[in-house]
Parts: C-alpha cells; structure tokens; sequence
C-alpha cells in the first residue's frame, strides 16, 4: 500500500517532464459521426441528427452556451426504446446513438422550456 502511494505521484512527475499522460483522459465525445441527416433550429439550441451505415446519432447544442440549464436529447429507432440524455449541461446534450440499419427514427431535443422534434426521419 506505502509503496503504491509513494509510486503514483512519481509516476505522474515523470509524466509531466516527458510530456506524455501516465493514464488516458477520459473525455465524453462531443459530436456524433456520420454525415449530417437532419438540422432542426429553435428559439434556444439547435437538434442535429447524424446518419452513418447502421447508427443514428443526436444531439442539442445551445445558441449561447454559458450557464448549465435542463437540456436534453432524445433518439427514438421505429419500434424500439427512446435513448435520452438529459441534466444541466453549459452547451451540449448528447451525443445519443441507437441503431438504426433500414429503420427510421425521430429525435427530440429541449432547453429550459423550448424544444424541438423531427418527426420520423431516415426511412
């Protein structure tokens, strides 16, 4: 246990003279891949839906991030369970994925009390 303690705090010193992390950052993917499907403006953020092969991806970006507020991200597959991201966030919800090969689904994204749908899209 002494010996872990004493070890770590080396390990990271030789890390930051070598310049190299001693462990991997671990950082939530701030957009979606794929190519852009579908853009839905409202008074507050923007719901962007991604395509790619099998998978449908979604998310809510603020016009004007700065303070966190309820957001939220939701991506529905045709007869499937919705996927929902919601908290405070300062500029992003999401990114949410579902599968989707030959299926269409719908995306619902909202900040404070706006929010926006798409319908069914991608069929």
């Amino acid at each position: 246990m002494l010996a872990r303690l004493l070890v770590l705090p080396i390990l990271a010193a030789v890390g930051l003279v070598l310049g190299t992390p001693v462990a991997p950052a671990v950082h939530a993917a701030s957009s979606c891949s794929g190519r852009p499907a579908k853009t839905v403006a409202f008074a507050t953020a923007e719901l962007r839906v991604y395509k790619s092969r099998a998978y449908a991806c979604a998310v809510t970006v603020a016009k004007k991030p700065g303070k966190r507020r309820a957001m939220s991200v939701s991506l529905q597959p045709r007869g499937g369970r919705a996927v929902t991201d919601s908290g405070k966030y300062t500029k992003l919800a999401g990114p949410v994925t579902v599968h989707a090969l030959n299926r269409c689904v719908r995306a619902t994204g909202s900040i404070g009390g706006s929010s926006a749908s798409t319908g069914w899209i991608l069929c």
